[in-house]
């Protein structure tokens, strides 16, 4: 029997993104084994190994990690190992440099290189050496971006490099739906039909800079729009969006979600998905805004770029520039022909990067390597 060893940091990168992976392999017969952290079951799964990769290339429990993925890497005897995560790429890439020469082959998926333009130097520093040295260990090199495709071909060694739309998104939950529902998931939620709802789907943390975002809507209240916004995502950065909030009175307006199981009808019921984060690869959350026809105001960095068409089926703002953001924002609140437009755009766009055809592009490049 033929065998695949994926590799990450944690399981629910897994459970989240490629479990379409998982089924394909096993419906042709193939052993599907995972190395990862965490307790969450994963389907379509034979061996799940628990190694603990930690996220600095600069921590000590990453030797121990290396140990452990050699040891199951030599013993598994696997014909194809597909690493995903920076650190999980490094350690898998590196441990399975042995097997390769017997003819193992190895893909990374680069989930957004973290040097990019307009990275912080330090990011060029540590992590572009890095993955110039890791690209000579690799078969296929996969990027979901067209900048980092771009990128990699000029100046990376990968045997091969590929783009595929991402890790996609799940067109069976995430699609358009009638206005009556809408106003009917606003009463079932608590929300008025008299306010704007912006929405942001991401966790709280430097990166995703929602602080960006209060301030826009601040300056919305401020010019007397009605809106409200729902910032749905654990708070990772020990409440200081709250407090930001609270400082600039808008706390009547901002809503903190938390983790949501409901993110779908929260998308569906609101009218403009926002995104303030410095650095994204292919934003799924962006994904599913759109393919719920919701018009999109981005900062401006390489996977917003990607997926946002400025002026098609929404904005790209300056990062950090939140009164451009609100004036994005309020031209679509003002213009209904325009959100209109922008919203059938956002739907029909978005088709290409559904799970159903990432799966299709993603079984083309396994065919090579499947024998």
């Amino acid at each position: 029997m033929k065998k695949i060893l994926y590799v990450a940091t944690v399981a629910e990168h897994f459970y989240y993104f490629h479990l379409p992976c998982f089924k394909f392999f096993k419906e042709i017969g193939w052993q599907v084994d995972v190395a990862c952290h965490g307790d969450r079951a994963l389907p379509f799964c034979d061996n799940k190994f628990d190694i603990h990769i930690k996220r600095s290339p600069a921590d000590k429990e990453n030797l121990t990690a290396y140990r452990e993925l050699k040891r199951i890497i030599k013993n598994g005897n696997y014909d194809i190992i597909h690493c995903h995560t920076p650190m999980g790429g490094i350690l898998a890439r590196l441990a399975a440099k042995g097997e390769r020469k017997k003819g193992t082959k190895v893909i990374y998926t680069a989930h957004g290189f973290h040097f990019y333009k307009g990275a912080p130097p330090l990011n060029w520093l540590i992590y572009y050496p890095i993955e110039l040295v890791m690209s000579r260990l690799t078969d296929c090199l996969i990027t979901i971006n067209d900048e980092d495709f771009a990128f990699a071909r000029k100046h990376l060694k990968a045997k091969k490099i590929v783009k595929v739309n991402g890790v996609g998104y799940n067109s069976d939950i995430f699609y358009k739906i009638p206005t009556e529902e809408k106003i009917k998931l606003r009463i079932k939620k608590g929300y008025s039909n008299d306010e704007q709802l912006l929405i942001y789907v991401a966790e709280m943390n430097a990166n995703k800079n929602q602080a960006m975002l209060i301030r826009a809507i601040k300056r919305l209240k401020d010019s007397g729009k009605k809106v409200r916004l729902l910032i749905v995502g654990a708070d990772n950065c020990n409440g200081e969006y709250v407090k930001l909030a609270k400082a600039l009175g808008v706390s009547d307006i901002v809503d903190f979600l938390g983790h949501r199981n409901d993110a779908c009808d929260l998308v569906n019921m609101s009218d403009i998905a926002v995104g303030s984060s410095l650095r994204e690869g292919l934003p799924v959350n962006v994904m599913e805004a759109l393919a719920c026809g919701l018009p999109v105001v981005l900062s401006d960095n390489r996977g917003h770029r990607a997926l946002c068409r400025n002026g098609v089926n929404g904005y790209i703002v300056p990062l950090n520039d939140d009164k451009a953001m609100a004036d994005r924002i309020s031209e679509l609140l003002d213009n209904p022909e325009i959100y209109k437009k922008m919203s059938k755009n956002a739907v029909t766009g978005i088709k290409p990067y559904s799970k159903e055809q990432v799966i299709e592009e993603l079984k083309e490049v396994y065919k090579e390597y499947i024998g």
